[in-house]
């Protein structure tokens, strides 16, 4: 676990798209438990939506947001698996500046408590994309409550210590 330092907290404006070609908005848990979440702590939501997986859907929703000075992060839900609809990755690598191995390595390592194996199918990553940061999680809510309470809650926090992400995003 890492350290807090005295500094002000600072709130992320962060996006939150959940892929999928089977919900509606009203029983996304997975994109409600990461409102709920970022909200709780602190962050602000700048947008929210929900769409089936489709490479080039994805890639217009998040490329906005990239373009927009109003969001800092993007919190991607659904699509990482291997079945022949799930295209995150392939939707998102190429919008990556540069990717964060990291993200991908740890989640499916904390993942692996609590699901075994199975964590070898997840192929969560991230990147950065004109200074967003963009995180892809599989669409289960507990996939979703793994990286953000053994992951983002920390790496999004500006007084995490020894560092975060806040200061690679744009102001």
């Amino acid at each position: 676990m890492g350290h807090s330092s005295a500094k002000e907290f600072k709130a992320a404006r962060i996006a939150v798209l959940t892929v999928s070609d089977t919900r509606t908005l009203a029983e996304d848990t997975s994109g409600q438990y990461l409102v709920d979440a970022l909200t709780e702590a602190g962050h602000s939501l700048s947008d929210r939506k929900l769409i089936i997986d489709d490479v080039y859907q994805m890639r217009a929703v998040v490329s906005q947001w990239v373009a927009s000075e109003e969001i800092q992060i993007v919190l991607i839900t659904g699509g990482t698996g291997f079945t022949g609809r799930d295209t995150t990755p392939e939707a998102m690598r190429p919008l990556f500046d540069r990717e964060i191995e990291g993200f991908g390595e740890l989640f499916r390592q904390v993942s692996y408590q609590e699901i075994g194996t199975s964590t070898v199918q997840s192929r969560a990553l991230a990147g950065f994309a004109n200074g967003t940061a963009i995180f892809c999680m599989p669409g289960s809510t507990n996939a979703c409550k793994t990286a953000w309470t053994k992951i983002l809650q920390e790496q999004l926090d500006n007084r995490h210590r020894p560092c975060n992400f806040m200061p690679h995003v744009k102001p």
